[in-house]
């Protein structure tokens, strides 16, 4: 098996068996830092798609009928596994996405936490008795697993959104069929190693690499899949409901995001800047919570963009793999060309670039999807670039007047995933929470989300969710059971036919 070498060739893992596409081809992987081939993943087909389903249906019943406590040591022994490999599969994270090296080991440290906080629920509640409405009765209502669970998984985060998915999925007695995107696809396989070491039975977890074209394709729309949740673009999230329509899949979907930072004039400055830099940056810029689009109130709007000018400038771009790195390159040409694109129509729209606003110079950054932290000035919520999800190095920063006007300017948006708030006035901090129409709201912090709470968005930032016990019961279906102990029949019975 390959582990992360210079041109390896992976495989795919399909009811227990490590194996090729069927039809023999390949898709080459290549390292954002510098365009290059390192490794090489099965060209999954159709018939790859329907194999894995066929193995996690054949595996879930009896897993399903293990007690909670026993799935949950599958979990903490898998959780284990991933922190003992971290250095290793972070190195790997670097490797096929891009991130520096030290944003890698923090999503590692995620990664088996993923696994750790699900294990919890081994003893959990696993559904409700209501009270009848007859003597002797009850009403129970049971959390059941849905079967086949089909995980699509995006690029940003590959080794954290693995774990997100499988760990809920198993501890509620699911199985799982696993789609990696295509940039992104080894840290999911190097993942299932470990999932496959630490004891957890064939077909419980597979991963079939491919195109979503196709494999996506056939995962979503296959009678077997029971439920598909997806963490991805609005573009993937419309074609996924599509595809899931003529089976009635039940979808769970966590997509974009354009998140407002909205400081006021009382905000700690200080705070609200660094606060700022990083929700931009992180991951350069790739992350469905990074703050989109910056409001902040209009007399202490110079001196806010002077700092963060001056912060953003001085962060270090380079080879992700070194220390002290702060950006590194985006994911892939696509990406790239996206934003170029987007930052010559606000210019084109009368936006001003500060600072940025093209590919680094130098031979370090020759080769490779590279693009400089950019910052623009001028510009109108009406402008594509305060509407369209940007997930790059750029900050588009506007002034307001009120605060009525930024909660308005916030809300202005079809995405409705995280917002932001830097201000010490508290009947503001209570406005924004009854007011700002997302999801996930912040009052002077940014996050990562916490894996406790609840990770979910409004209008094309999706629907469903993510996370804490409210994430762990997407993974459940309800039953509802009448259970009677009384002999005596109930008025509303038929009468006996004569003798």
């Amino acid at each position: 098996m390959a582990t992360g070498t210079a041109n390896a060739t992976y495989q795919m893992y399909i009811g227990g068996e490590w194996r090729g596409a069927s039809g023999g081809a390949v898709r080459p992987v290549l390292n954002p830092a510098n365009g290059e081939l390192f490794a090489e993943v099965p060209e999954g087909t159709r018939e790859d798609a329907r194999a894995a389903l066929e193995a996690a249906k054949a595996a879930q019943p009896a897993w399903a009928a293990l007690p909670g406590v026993e799935r949950a040591r599958y979990l903490r022994q898998t959780a284990a596994l991933i922190r003992e490999n971290a250095e290793r599969l972070a190195r790997l994270v670097v490797q096929e996405q891009g991130k520096p090296l030290h944003e890698a080991r923090g999503e590692l440290g995620g990664t088996s936490e993923f696994f750790e906080y699900f294990a919890t629920f081994g003893r959990a509640a696993i559904g409700e008795i209501i009270a009848s409405d007859n003597q002797d009765e009850d009403i129970w209502i049971r959390n059941v697993p849905y079967g086949v669970v089909v995980a699509i998984i995006p690029w940003n985060y590959p080794a954290a959104l693995f774990s997100r998915k499988v760990a809920p999925a198993l501890m509620a007695g699911n199985t799982i069929v696993i789609k990696p995107h295509e940039d992104t696809p080894l840290s999911a396989i190097e993942l299932t190693k470990l999932v496959e070491a630490a004891g957890v039975p064939p077909g419980v977890v597979n991963v079939v690499t491919g195109a979503g074209t196709i494999v996506g394709d056939a995962l979503v729309r296959d009678e077997i899949t029971q439920l598909v949740t997806v963490t991805g673009s609005v573009r993937a999230g419309r074609q996924i409901l599509a595809a899931a329509a003529h089976n009635i899949t039940v979808v769970s979907l966590e997509l974009g995001g354009k998140a407002p930072f909205i400081v006021m004039d009382d905000a700690n400055m200080e705070l609200a800047v660094r606060n700022a830099i990083t929700a931009r940056f992180m991951n350069c810029g790739q992350v469905c919570t990074c703050n989109e689009r910056t409001y902040v109130q209009r007399h202490i709007y110079d001196e806010f963009l002077e700092r963060y000018v001056a912060m953003a400038s001085r962060l270090r771009m380079g080879d992700p793999m070194q220390a002290g790195i702060d950006l590194g390159p985006k994911v892939n040409q696509v990406e790239l060309e996206k934003i170029e694109r987007m930052v010559g129509r606000a210019q084109e729209q009368g936006a001003q670039v500060v600072l940025g606003g093209h590919r680094p110079d130098g031979e370090q950054f020759r080769k490779g999807f590279w693009y400089e932290p950019t910052v623009l000035t001028n510009v109108r919520n009406d402008m594509d670039i305060m509407q369209q999800e940007i997930f790059g190095p750029i900050t588009p920063i506007m002034p307001f007047d009120d605060f009525d006007e930024a909660i308005a300017l916030a809300n202005d948006s079809k995405y409705g995933l995280s917002a932001y708030l830097f201000t010490n006035d508290l009947k503001r901090m209570m406005r924004a929470v009854q007011d700002v129409r997302f999801g996930e709201v912040y009052i002077n912090k940014i996050g990562p989300e916490q894996l406790q709470g609840f990770h979910t968005g409004y209008g094309l930032s999706g629907q469903g969710g993510d996370d804490g016990t409210h994430g762990l019961s997407h993974y459940y279906r309800k039953k509802t059971v009448y259970v009677s102990y009384n002999d005596t029949p109930a008025s509303n019975l038929m009468p006996y036919p004569a003798a």
